[in-house]
């Protein structure tokens, strides 16, 4: 039985952990899934890694693309996300439905996580831009908190670090024990899309364009819209 190398955002780890079983079974091949931020995916191909399918985020796939990485034609796309806020499960849920609110939620909070510019996933680039353009950059970073690389900011909810958590929608409902504030005030709103495709050199096209094609299946568009991703 061959294995079937996916490299894989974490932004829709919620959906696709859930479904690997199945995919496995369906398709009569293991799924080896290597997860992380798209930007550390591209990373690591721009770097020689090689997989069977790709599914980072639609800049991802077009700078592989560029870099004759991606089989032409086969991209699908697969789901988006808006960034959000999230708090521990239980914790009052600050007002952030207007730019001046959320500012405010920002300001009065005493620990705020979001991703790490440098590990260049979507919303921490974003947010890091976003305080910025809001002049309240040196005051909220003074008090921000970081997840290792590829990881959950939510996590930081449930130490105590942070009672701010700032991602992707779908990666933050993907830890327990938090819960969504909501989805950032509209006028600030980002929206990242996420989008699979058959890796150049791959020796599996057909069952790597099966999984893709699953991906795509009534029951995963299912899963993916209640683990908190739009679909197409």
């Amino acid at each position: 039985m061959a294995t079937l190398k996916v490299l894989c955002t974490i932004a829709v780890r919620g959906a696709v952990s859930e479904l690997l079983p199945n995919l496995e079974r369906s398709l009569g091949h293991q799924l080896e899934v290597v997860w992380g931020t798209a930007p550390m995916l591209v990373k690591r191909v721009e770097e020689g890694e090689t997989a069977d399918v790709l599914i980072p985020s639609k800049a991802g796939i077009e700078a592989l693309r560029q870099k004759g990485k991606v089989v032409p034609g086969s991209e699908i796309t697969l789901a988006s996300s808006s960034t959000a806020i999230a708090v521990k499960a239980g914790a009052p849920k600050p007002d952030i439905s207007t730019t001046e609110a959320f500012v405010q939620a920002l300001r009065n909070a005493k620990g705020v996580a979001y991703t790490h510019p440098s590990a260049g996933g979507a919303s921490g680039v974003y947010f890091a831009q976003l305080i910025e353009r809001l002049g309240i950059a040196d005051e909220i970073n003074a008090k921000a908190k970081h997840p290792p690389a590829g990881g959950f900011s939510a996590e930081l909810l449930l130490t105590g670090d942070a009672d701010i958590a700032i991602q992707q929608k779908p990666e933050l409902m993907h830890v327990a024990g938090t819960e969504i504030v909501g989805l950032f005030p509209p006028e600030l709103n980002v929206v990242t899309v996420f989008v699979g495709a058959l890796m150049s050199g791959t020796k599996h096209s057909g069952p790597a364009k099966a999984l893709l094609a699953k991906l795509r299946e009534p029951d995963a568009v299912a899963l993916f819209r209640a683990k908190g991703l739009e679909t197409p």
